[in-house]
């Protein structure tokens, strides 16, 4: 279940890492009326028709959750968007990758809590993927961008508990 945006991110993040992408840049920007999100992969992208069974809530492939009848991660991002004041666009092209975009009204009653952003981000650097993670972090008073190889270069692999709090902390202190 998703409770907050950051929830949404993190499930559409990893379905671009699951998808056989070498690279993969997530950009959340924040102005004082909306929050925006765009993650972009180069993996197995998808057909049109493919693409709309993704959006459809009563269809999945069943290899994920081989136990499940329905796929919700797609379904979930439009509904919150949309509900919310937003909207959503999904790019695709076989062979090449894909590109989600969801963007969101601040001021709107609906709007579900951001949520964590380091902790997200930290979560989404761990995912266990060969894949380069490019981060980028735009706020009306400050932009930041991370990368998981230069991370890992600077602090080490992210399989260390030590390495784990200082990833932590740097993604934390880059927030505030």
């Amino acid at each position: 279940m998703h409770f907050t945006l950051a929830d949404l991110i993190t499930d559409i993040t990893q379905n671009a890492v699951e998808a056989g992408a070498g690279l993969v840049e997530l950009e959340i920007s924040e102005t004082d009326g909306e929050f925006h999100f765009l993650v972009t992969d180069n993996g197995k992208g998808m057909t049109e028709e493919e693409l709309k069974k993704a959006i459809d809530p009563f269809i999945t492939d069943g290899v994920k959750h081989p136990n499940r009848k329905i796929g919700l991660g797609l379904p979930f991002l439009i509904q919150t968007a949309e509900q919310s004041g937003g909207g959503w666009d999904i790019k695709s092209e076989k062979g090449k990758g894909t590109k989600v975009t969801a963007w969101f009204d601040s001021g709107n009653v609906d709007m579900p809590p951001v949520g964590g952003i380091a902790l997200m981000f930290r979560t989404i650097l761990m995912f266990n993927s060969e894949a380069e993670i490019v981060i980028r972090r735009k706020k009306p008073d400050d932009e930041y961008e991370v990368r998981k190889s230069e991370l890992i270069e600077a602090i080490g692999n992210f399989e260390e508990v030590s390495n784990l709090i200082l990833l932590g902390e740097y993604l934390q202190g880059l927030e505030e």
